[in-house]
């Protein structure tokens, strides 16, 4: 499947993340699960500590949500991301679309939007396919720290 060919430049260089339509919006999802890592909060410093522990609605093979239309009634502190939240969040991983264009980066070459194949995440190394454990086997979450989930990831080189 090829990336964006279109002739006019693709909504995510020419829209701000307001203007863009849910479809779009949601299109930006790469797939790749970080965000639904656990993540703990230093009380006093601020500092945000990644681990690789999943929640429990993350399929671990596909790093989608198994129950993605119901995760906030079915995990209550599941964050539904919007415009105005991101403007309160500040856990995202480096690599996400989410913030990539509001810092002016666009998409990376592995995004399903320019490859034009969702499994480009996966063998670009940027998904948590085969790197976490579930949340209902981990135990405290102190015990799986992990400095991956929130670092800029190597990725593997783009297919010429």
């Amino acid at each position: 499947m090829a990336g964006y060919t279109g002739g006019m430049p693709p909504f995510w260089k020419t829209k701000t993340l307001e203007q863009m339509s849910r479809a779009e919006w949601e299109s930006l999802c790469d797939g790749c699960g970080r965000c639904c890592l656990h993540k703990l909060r230093d009380d006093d410093t601020g500092a945000i500590w990644w681990t690789n522990v999943a929640c429990r609605l993350l399929d671990g093979d596909t790093c989608r949500c198994t129950d993605y239309a119901q995760r906030r009634r079915r995990v209550p502190d599941c964050v539904r991301l919007t415009p105005r939240s991101l403007e309160d969040i500040d856990w995202l991983p480096p690599s996400c679309a989410y913030r990539r264009i509001p810092e002016g980066r666009g998409l990376a070459w592995w995004h399903p939007l320019v490859s034009g194949d969702p499994d480009t995440v996966h063998t670009a190394g940027i998904s948590v396919r085969g790197r976490t454990l579930d949340e209902r086997k981990a135990g405290p979450l102190e015990h799986h720290l992990a400095e991956w989930p929130g670092r800029t990831p190597r990725t593997r080189k783009a297919p010429r």
